[in-house]
């Protein structure tokens, strides 16, 4: 075997591995594209979904909304001034 012949396959050999690295690479990029799309989809959803419960928090916390439970539900009630009863040291 010629210096020539060898040559030839080890360029051969060295273009099908360069071509085989970049099919792997090509692969594992889409497969990183893939998990990448899959998270910010998540992501927005989550997004959503915490806008929604802040806006929940927002309605149930607002003091009409407490008073109105406070009353229904507990029978609570702003005491009278005879009820009220101050303190002096």
């Amino acid at each position: 075997m010629s210096l020539r012949h060898f040559l030839l396959l080890a360029l051969a050999a060295a273009v099908i591995s360069s071509a085989l690295g970049v099919v792997w690479a090509r692969h594992e990029h889409r497969q990183a594209y893939i998990a990448l799309t899959t998270l910010e989809k998540q992501r927005d959803e989550l997004n959503i979904e915490f806008g929604r419960l802040q806006l929940e928090q927002a309605t149930w916390s607002e003091a009409n909304r407490i008073e109105q439970v406070a009353g229904t539900r507990l029978g609570m009630t702003f005491p009278s001034d005879d009820d009220i009863v101050v303190l002096k040291p």
